[in-house]
């Protein structure tokens, strides 16, 4: 086997990887897509119908931050929040798709993406613990490792066929 092909003994964990990535950029997607339907409308008003509708106790602590953050909310903001969903969405399809068709930058890209935000949910573990929290750190340093014992493992393949073929290259 070339030293630079896919090992396709790990293409059903890759792909799944590749699921999962395409996933959180459809969620962001759709959810960036929310928010930029939300400008030039009452966001007030909007936020008001979503309480009622769903019989949210306005004096609940949690809703007060809701309440809060919706009413400095400008449309600049939006703008901001739907490009960063945008910027967020792209990596997050680039990534997949390089997984889906097994490539290496896309590996070392998995490995990039999921260790920056390492520290920040193991810090929020930390504040704040719960089984959630939990899963997504276990599930981020899981994925991280895994591309990186796919990219030793190939890095392994790669000086074994230098080996190899300095050794048929020595014996001509």
């Amino acid at each position: 086997m070339h030293p630079a092909a896919p090992d396709y003994k790990h293409v059903k964990g890759v792909r799944a990887v590749a699921t999962l990535e395409l996933t959180k950029g459809i969620a962001v997607a759709l959810a960036g897509l929310g928010v930029f339907t939300m400008r030039h409308r009452d966001i007030w008003g909007v936020t008001e119908s979503f309480l009622e509708f769903f019989h949210v106790n306005p004096y609940h602590h949690y809703v007060g931050i809701f309440i809060n953050l919706v009413y400095r909310i400008s449309d600049i903001h939006l703008w901001k929040i739907a490009l960063m969903a945008a910027i967020y969405v792209t990596l997050r399809f680039v990534e997949a798709y390089g997984l889906w068709r097994l490539r290496a930058w896309a590996e070392w890209f998995a490995i990039a993406s999921g260790s920056i935000y390492v520290p920040f949910e193991v810090d929020d573990l930390l504040k704040r613990p719960d089984w959630f929290r939990l899963l997504i750190v276990v599930i981020n340093v899981g994925i991280v490792f895994y591309m990186m014992l796919l990219r030793l493992e190939a890095a392994k393949k790669r000086l074994a066929a230098r080996c190899a073929a300095k050794s048929d290259a020595a014996l001509e």
